[in-house]
């Protein structure tokens, strides 16, 4: 409807310029784009515009006497029940009843391709989204930017982008390599060492895991005595359970560097190990958590087209090749023994570290490398999906972009805050260090997909977001999923009883019928349902999914509404067919946005 009221202004404005009412010449390429919105108050239309206000000055007229022509000039539409110029010159449009019973029947007839278009004209669009370190499993924390970065993807697709999900495994660097150790570490207990477990280690059950595969599979092939292990290791630090209520070390615990003891670990641990058995601790680790990685994403309907390697970027020359082009360009420089990049020249507060003195490239580095590929494969657009942590990583990045020759706003990063996890009122600590989290496959678990993949997007990336687990997993109007859900439901059931009663239903027949639909519970639903498209396409160009399950929750409370006042399977034959008309194009609807959102439609609750 938006479009089509978008199209009579445009037929009008064109009129007027013919007629020279519009000066052509003052418009260059073409006429603008009129702007068209839905009215906030009913008394004022359905939609309304501003072209008048906006041209009046190139019209060298009135804004109230240049909509007064534009109204004069607008082709004859029987979706237009009257037209109103107001205030300085705005243009209010009021629909007839069949503008809204045509859409029903457009609904039943497009079916699940209703509200999908070719805004995005097959565009190419990277999104990455979680790319979490694989040093262990996925935490509820992740499940956000899971949900968002998948919702968004699907979102851009059904508008007609060419979109292309990817992870990046961090599979390079200390991260990875903390991890191997902690692993070793875990299984020469298992062969009957006796070891402090250092601070800064991995500890959670999954690293015991991995360890006790290795050990029941290899047994003692890869144990070597603590005391080589730990020879000549700096001091390590308190552990977290060798602190006081304070935060302070008890008396027994450990007052060196945890940092500085890690880091000798590692280096102990490649030096005992050898290459080659180090590589393969180094891959079980990796493998065993990317393999429940995968698992854990793909069973929350997460999809990735690529799982992009942080290690092929070395291995293809791509970190050497965007250090070079920035050393061409002049904008690194060497201090301390260093490798610098001058990004304080591209708005960012510090210069920052490419090459350590030990010769070890950066992370960085490697996301110079990685965005430097992202748009050297051709992607119109790249976006990141973030945590919100990383907000100071953002003007770096950008920064380098520049610095390499590149255009900067083809990047969008897109922050998301983590969820904090709530059960009976209370706070659920998480550390993902100590092992001490809800995983998100636990969170599957306990209230299913369909409640943790809607409550995850119901608000803006960026807001703060308190997850209630027992509203999640509540069966009543306060639970939002639950509420969405139970209308499609509730429509199933109508049609199961019109079935029994030996009722035809078939979208297909009876749709002039529906200029049975007056009444106001039923205009207000069909004025839902024709808003479907535009928050659709506001939601996949704004990467805004909340504004999707805010308008479902709107539909369901329409058709909830309807649903109490009015009976369905009336006796007036006609006036049957009409409302289950409206109530299958509800469920239409219902199934698509819900689908976009990666929640199911049941049949029955």
């Amino acid at each position: 409807m938006k479009q089509q009221i978008q199209g009579l202004v445009r037929a009008a404005l064109e009129q007027l310029v013919a007629q020279a009412v519009l000066d052509p010449a003052a418009f260059g390429e073409g006429l603008p784009e009129p702007q068209i919105e839905r009215t906030r108050d009913d008394s004022h239309g359905d939609f309304a515009t501003n072209a008048a206000m906006v041209l009046a000055k190139r019209a060298h007229s009135k804004p109230r006497e240049l909509a007064e022509r534009i109204v004069a000039a607008l082709p004859a539409s029987a979706f237009i029940d009257r037209i109103e110029i107001a205030g300085p010159g705005f243009i209010n449009f009021y629909l007839a009843a069949d503008a809204f019973h045509a859409q029903v029947a457009e609904i039943i007839a497009e079916g699940p391709a209703f509200g999908r278009s070719q805004i995005g004209a097959g565009k190419r669009v990277q999104i990455e989204f979680v790319s979490a370190n694989p040093t262990g499993p996925l935490h509820v924390g992740h499940g956000r930017g899971a949900a968002y970065g998948a919702v968004v993807a699907d979102l851009l697709a059904a508008v007609g982008y060419d979109v292309h999900r990817e992870y990046y495994v961090n599979d390079a660097g200390r991260q990875m390599d903390i991890l191997c150790t902690s692993v070793w570490l875990r299984y020469l207990e298992l062969c009957g060492e006796s070891l402090r477990f250092p601070a800064n280690g991995y500890r959670g059950d999954y690293v015991w895991d991995i360890a006790a595969s290795l050990h029941r599979e290899h047994g003692d092939d890869y144990r070597i005595s603590v005391d080589q292990v730990f020879a000549a290791i700096p001091e390590d630090a308190a552990a977290a359970d060798e602190l006081d209520a304070e935060g302070q070390p008890l008396p027994d615990a450990p007052l060196g560097n945890k940092e500085d003891h890690i880091d000798a670990l590692i280096a102990n641990s490649k030096r005992l190990l050898g290459d080659n058995r180090y590589r393969f601790m180094f891959e079980l680790g990796l493998n065993s958590i990317l393999d429940d990685i995968r698992q854990d994403l793909a069973e929350f309907g997460a999809h990735y087209q690529e799982w992009y390697s942080e290690r092929t970027l070395t291995e293809s020359g791509a970190v050497n090749r965007a250090l070079e082009r920035l050393r061409e360009a002049g904008h690194v420089f060497e201090q301390a023994g260093a490798l610098w990049f001058r990004s304080s020249a591209f708005g960012d507060e510090k210069d920052r570290v490419l090459v350590r003195e030990n010769g070890q490239t950066t992370y960085f580095a490697s996301d110079i490398a990685y965005h430097m590929d992202k748009l050297e494969r051709g992607f119109e657009r790249v976006i990141d999906v973030w945590g919100a942590d990383h907000h100071g990583y953002v003007p770096r990045v950008k920064a380098a972009l520049t610095a390499l020759g590149d255009d900067a706003d083809r990047l969008d990063v897109l922050l998301v805050q983590f969820a904090v996890l709530y059960r009976g009122g209370h706070k659920v600590q998480m550390s993902t260090r100590s092992g001490e989290f809800v995983t998100l496959r636990q969170l599957r678990k306990e209230v299913g997909r369909d409640a943790a993949r809607f409550f995850y997007v119901m608000r803006r990336c960026e807001q703060h977001m308190d997850f209630d687990l027992d509203l999640a997993k509540s069966q009543s109007a306060d639970n939002p999923v639950y509420y969405c859900q139970y209308a499609h439901a509730r429509i199933q059931s109508v049609l199961r009883q019109a079935a029994d009663r030996g009722i035809l239903v078939e979208p297909s027949s009876g749709i002039n019928n529906l200029n049975q639909l007056s009444e106001p519970h039923e205009l207000a639903l069909m004025k839902t349902l024709s808003r479907y498209p535009e928050v659709l396409e506001s939601a996949a160009l704004g990467h805004e999914p909340h504004l999707l399950t805010t308008y479902l929750r709107e539909l369901a409370n329409d058709l909830h509404t309807y649903y109490n006042a009015h009976p369905f399977l009336v006796d007036h034959d006609a006036l049957r067919d009409a409302r289950i008309k409206l109530i299958l194009a509800t469920r239409q609807v219902l199934k698509n946005g819900l689908a976009l959102i990666g929640v199911s439609a049941p049949d029955q609750m």
